[in-house]
């Protein structure tokens, strides 16, 4: 794609980036097959390749976003299938992220937007502040069908019925592995996981530590910065993963770490980017050297082959593991090394609409992402569905009565630990 930014364009090291990234593009639309927003709405301008038109277009004329680009940037889901289709290398992520920033610096929103996303931003990278969230939204449930935005009504029909209580293990400590260390890790225990789920670092923690893992939760850590990245708040997002890479560069010099561990891919994907997103800082690109997600960790550690487990498994690939990590078989290898029958759904490359924020902010084009996901799944006749994403599985478990567990809960369960909470009557 040919571009025309002047000199002093180019001297912005974000927009020689987003120049080297646009004239990768060869129009071939080839990401258009593969983009849910363009399967669902049918229009150019919400595909990867229309809205690379409109951020060229945006950025190499300099002026401030207008309503029309804001909508097509905010409908995309930021699933990253058009990376893993793009043949010429197109890294649309880091386009689209600084896109989004000029959007967020330029672009004045309805006030009813920049109230919720304030709120978001606000609330869920907090746990303690999302628990009292979550406690006012069971309470607020039965008036739902009085508040007039669609975007309010998602946010309380997504709150969990339970809320779990607070976990002890994601305290600031350490875990000494069984039997003879053979690695010492860092846990990332996660922002809104800590009050929706707290299974899932639970049995991260217990698997590890069988697995020979001195397991840390390192004091001072806290929210990833992409629940922030994605709504355009650049600077707010820096400073959560500097107050990470601080967290953990303690450890690094301390003890040494010889991995950050992740069970939340969305956060897995932010952090392995934290050498772009904070150039200037040596540190970054270290952490992001370490970062695993928690099924690679496993695969180099080895897990004990067991047997069969007379379980049915449909695993979801969450866009943020599949596209953004490009972990993809090694969460159905290790399910199927510990006796589990893995099966897939039609179309597994595509997003359930999650996507972090995006079912809040874009609930018409979630439902319906969901409801495509959940109906091939439910093809497969599973008898419990795995994802690797906390996202993945509060969407994908409000649209069907199938069990929805985390991957290293059934890895857990397969290995000596106790029975997923989901999967008991």
């Amino acid at each position: 794609m040919q571009t025309h930014f002047s000199p002093e364009q180019l001297a912005d090291p974000a927009t020689a980036k987003s120049n080297r990234i646009l004239r990768s593009c060869v129009h071939c639309g080839f990401c258009t097959a593969t983009c849910p927003t363009y399967q669902v709405l049918g229009d150019e301008l919400d595909s990867p390749r229309g809205r690379i038109y409109l951020i060229k277009e945006m950025l190499e004329s300099g002026r401030p976003a207008d309503e029309r680009t804001v909508t097509h940037i905010d409908r995309c889901l930021s699933c990253l299938s058009c990376m893993t289709t793009c043949p010429s290398g197109v890294h649309y992520m880091h386009l689209v992220d600084h896109a989004r920033e000029h959007i967020e610096a330029t672009y004045r929103r309805p006030w009813r937007d920049r109230a919720l996303r304030w709120a978001l931003a606000r609330v869920l990278p907090y746990p303690a502040r999302f628990r009292l969230a979550l406690v006012g939204a069971r309470l607020a449930r039965p008036f739902a069908g009085l508040l007039p935005d669609a975007r309010l009504r998602a946010m309380l029909a997504l709150a969990p019925k339970t809320i779990p209580p607070v976990s002890r293990n994601d305290a600031p400590q350490v875990f000494p592995a069984e039997g003879e260390q053979r690695m010492r890790v860092a846990l990332m225990t996660g922002c809104a996981q800590r009050a929706l789920n707290t299974d899932i670092n639970d049995a991260t923690i217990r698997l590890l530590r069988r697995l020979g893992c001195e397991v840390v939760v390192p004091r001072g850590q806290g929210c990833c910065g992409a629940l922030s990245h994605h709504m355009g708040r650049g600077d707010e997002s820096r400073a959560f993963a500097a107050n990470n890479i601080r967290a953990w560069g303690r450890e690094i010099t301390g003890q040494g770490l010889d991995a950050i561990v992740i069970n939340t891919s969305g956060c897995g994907t932010t952090v392995k980017d934290y050498g772009h997103m904070m150039p200037d800082d040596p540190a970054a690109a270290d952490v992001a050297a370490r970062a695993l997600d928690v099924t690679e960790v496993i695969a180099r550690l080895g897990i004990p082959e067991g047997t069969p487990q007379g379980l049915r498994v449909a695993y979801h690939a969450a866009c943020s593991l599949q596209h953004g990590q490009r972990v993809r078989g090694t969460p159905k290898e290790l399910l199927q090394r510990v006796g589990f029958e893995v099966i897939e759904p039609t179309d597994s490359h595509l997003c359930c609409g999650s996507a972090g924020t995006y079912n809040l902010l874009q609930p018409a084009i979630s439902a319906e992402l969901r409801d495509r996901k959940v109906a091939t799944l439910e093809a497969r006749q599973p008898d419990v569905i795995a994802a690797g994403n906390l996202g993945c599985m509060m969407q994908i478990g409000s649209g069907t009565g199938i069990p929805v567990v985390h991957t290293v809960e059934l890895l857990d369960w397969a290995t000596g630990g106790p029975k997923p909470r989901a999967l008991t009557p």
